[in-house]
């Protein structure tokens, strides 16, 4: 595909769905396990489901929360939503306590669906809204999502989704303060995997590795992308760095995809005479480290290609489908790109500037956060969208990503909101101020360090504090390092000024080794 002839257009992903199942019912989309699923298979159960959602009394246009884990049930779920023009909330699967409380109070949805095995952190969210439905995956009788796909109709739903339809809102970790839902549209969802077929090329007979989790905007754009195209889908529960190649092997994978330190963790594995005995051509991806590029080439044969995107606008704004090493490559079509210095004015070639957007088609026009409209209208100016991401441009036009101006963190592949781990770390009755960065990491991405301002008079193990935070908060929030401080740099109005914030990990405490306590 060229990226010269790409442009949006009035399609729907409902209307996708109905014209392959009409043309090409028998075409495997994805793989599971042992089992097959064809396209003709997944519409009627997409179909089946969006008709019974509906059955419930829920109407085009309210909110359903996704609390899934990857399996193709979580793929009809999606797609069931769009075609309903039910509003779609991701879940990420690892939250708990107070993380997960929010994504409840702030996206107030109108319904659940949740897998079983997620009722343990689920019950105190539930026990605050007993009236909330809930259909269970695994779970049984009437509300249960097994129901819910024998009852329903396998016709399409009387529902007429229009492109620029809101059907999802996406969480984004947020860069200062909390959270945010970006609101989706139909033709923004399309958008971001039409710049995945630019990048790589993919057209019938070739085979994607799904590994993405769901609740991701990137594993949704992959399984849009192969909605698309007559490509196939290998999917897996999760990514395994030790059981990687095996799998792609297995599946005869022509295609991966990476995020965060999935290529670090890719070169960790030891050696093997096997390293390329695949069928893959090509991996893509963003935010590969250069010697990381250059050293997965050489050991598995395997060319990289990287674009740049995110969630306010689409997974992929730029794309570098002609390999320049270290580049996230040039705008699509759709979209004009700028690099801005802090006075609004373009910089030279090879200076670094903020990334402003601007779309060339109306209709992905960022449209804002769920009930925050000043937040969301404060990084448009006439049009044009601020990312708070830099890069510099080559003589070229070819972009290279040189980090961020926001106070978020980017760890294996998720952005993660200071403020969120900041806000749990304070409940600790031993701590008095708190701030969180990101360092290096070896793995490509950001580790995260905390600074601790105990209160007075008292110490704290961080080894406790670690054990304490994974009570309360997903995995991927929890600290590697600590260091302990007397008193934050503020500025005139007590905000903590983390730019002065050493990114030195030296003598900090490790929960990977060792430390002490911290204390004044």
């Amino acid at each position: 595909m060229q990226t010269q002839t790409l442009q949006t257009n009035e399609i729907t992903i409902s209307q996708l769905w109905d014209r392959r199942a009409a043309s090409d019912p028998g075409h495997v989309y994805c793989r599971f396990g042992q089992e097959s699923w064809t396209i003709g298979r997944l519409d009627a159960a997409i179909n089946r489901l969006a008709n019974a959602l509906l059955a419930t009394g829920l109407k085009q246009g309210d909110r359903v929360a996704v609390m899934l884990p990857s399996h193709p049930e979580h793929i009809i779920v999606i797609f069931a939503l769009a075609k309903a023009g039910l509003l779609r909330i991701p879940v990420n699967t690892h939250l708990k306590g107070a993380a997960l409380d929010f994504v409840f109070d702030r996206f107030e949805p109108h319904a659940l669906i949740a897998d079983a095995a997620y009722a343990e952190p689920l019950a105190p969210v539930l026990g605050r809204l007993p009236e909330l439905p809930v259909f269970w995956r695994g779970g049984e009788g009437a509300q249960s999502l097994a129901n819910l796909f024998e009852r329903g109709s396998p016709l399409p739903p009387p529902v007429t989704v229009a492109a620029d339809d809101i059907i999802a809102i996406t969480p984004s970790s947020g860069t200062t303060g909390e959270p945010k839902g970006v609101l989706k549209t139909d033709r923004s969802l399309r958008a971001g995997p039409m710049g995945t077929l630019a990048l790589t090329g993919a057209s019938a007979g070739d085979v994607f590795l799904l590994w993405e989790p769901l609740h991701h905007g990137a594993g949704v754009a992959v399984l849009i992308a192969a909605l698309m195209q007559p490509i196939t889908l290998a999917m897996v529960e999760k990514f395994s760095a030790s059981q990687f190649w095996e799998q792609v092997r297995r599946f005869e994978v022509t295609h991966i995809h990476y995020l965060g330190g999935v290529l670090p963790l890719l070169l960790k594995q030891p050696a093997s005479p096997g390293d390329r005995d695949h069928k893959v051509r090509m991996a893509w991806g963003g935010g590969c480290p250069l010697d990381v590029w250059r050293a997965f080439e050489e050991r598995f044969g395997v060319s990289l290609y990287e674009g740049y995107g995110l969630s306010e606008m689409t997974t992929f704004v730029t794309i570098n489908p002609e390999g320049r090493l270290g580049s996230c490559g040039r705008p699509l079509p759709f979209y004009e790109v700028r690099l801005l210095d802090e006075a609004g004015a373009e910089v030279a070639v090879g200076e670094p500037g903020e990334i402003v957007v601007l779309p060339r088609d109306p209709g992905l026009a960022f449209k804002g956060y769920f009930r925050m409209e000043e937040a969301g209208a404060a990084l448009v100016k006439d049009g044009w969208f601020s990312t708070g991401d830099l890069a510099r441009r080559d003589e070229d036009g070819f972009l290279f990503y040189c980090g961020r101006k926001k106070d978020s963190v980017r760890r294996r592949g998720v952005n993660i909101s200071a403020w969120e781990v900041e806000r749990v770390v304070l409940t600790h009755d031993e701590i008095e101020e708190c701030a969180l960065i990101g360092v290096p990491s070896e793995m490509g991405d950001d580790d995260l360090k905390l600074f601790i301002r105990p209160a007075p008079g008292r110490a704290l193990d961080p080894a406790g504090l670690v054990a304490w935070c994974e009570q309360r908060l997903p995995y991927f929030q929890i600290p590697r390092y600590i260091e302990g401080i007397d008193e934050f740099p503020k500025t005139p109005t007590q905000r903590i000024k983390k730019s002065e914030l050493s990114r030195s990990v030296a003598g900090c405490f490790d929960r990977e080794g060792a430390g002490s306590k911290l204390g004044r």
